[in-house]
């Protein structure tokens, strides 16, 4: 999970690590767990696999801090990591990841993958209203935590639904063709250009 952050990141733009760390927390940190702590091993796993490498900024005028910058193999293996299909336990732990980097996939890559998370949902929301029928005679708290999960889970689903739906709109609007300009306007005629049918009755007979 890790390894499609960084990737992701070093995609926008190529960071020294302590940068690079910084970025983690701010712009992942709110839906996602960042694991500080392996952050450079995994750079060093990446850059030993040689889909990052690291080199020295032309204008940086000290050679003591090496910048990190994906390859085009890293590349590759951001979108693999992006759009692969893995187990259920996979996709609740990263298909938060994953959409904070949809902007760089293709809206049908984005819809089918949305779907998939929805089919994911709508079965553990399955389960979740049977876990919710058979803790009716539990103690509150417990029947007040599945309750809970099935509250969100509908919640997502109705989020999914929308962005889902936004996507098959913008799909639409690009294959339909493109509405039929209206026939231009015949260009004026001045009075010099004029048949004499054009020509008023009257000045005719001037």
């Amino acid at each position: 999970m890790l390894e499609l952050a960084v990737l992701g990141l070093l995609k926008e733009r190529a960071m020294h690590g302590y940068e690079l760390r910084k970025q983690l927390g701010q712009k992942l940190g709110f839906f996602w767990t960042v694991s500080f702590g392996s952050l450079y091993p995994t750079l060093k796993k990446l850059e030993r696999r040689g889909v990052v490498e690291k080199f020295f900024p032309p204008e940086q005028t000290s050679r003591r801090k090496q910048v990190y910058r994906i390859t085009p193999a890293g590349e590759a293996l951001f979108l693999e990591l992006l759009t692969e299909g893995a187990h259920s336990s996979w996709e609740e732990d990263k298909f938060p990841l994953r959409v904070a980097f949809f902007r760089y996939l293709g809206p049908e890559t984005r819809v089918r993958l949305l779907e998939r998370r929805k089919a994911y949902l709508e079965d553990k929301l399955a389960e979740g209203r049977r876990s919710l029928s058979r803790a009716s005679r539990a103690d509150t708290w417990t029947v007040s935590l599945v309750r809970h999960g099935v509250e969100t889970t509908e919640h997502d689903i109705t989020w999914l639904d929308a962005l889902i739906a936004a996507e098959r709109a913008a799909l639409e609007s690009a294959a339909a063709p493109p509405s039929a300009a209206p026939p231009a306007a015949a260009p004026p005629t001045s009075a010099g250009d004029r048949t004499p049918d054009d020509v008023p009755t009257e000045l005719q007979t001037k």
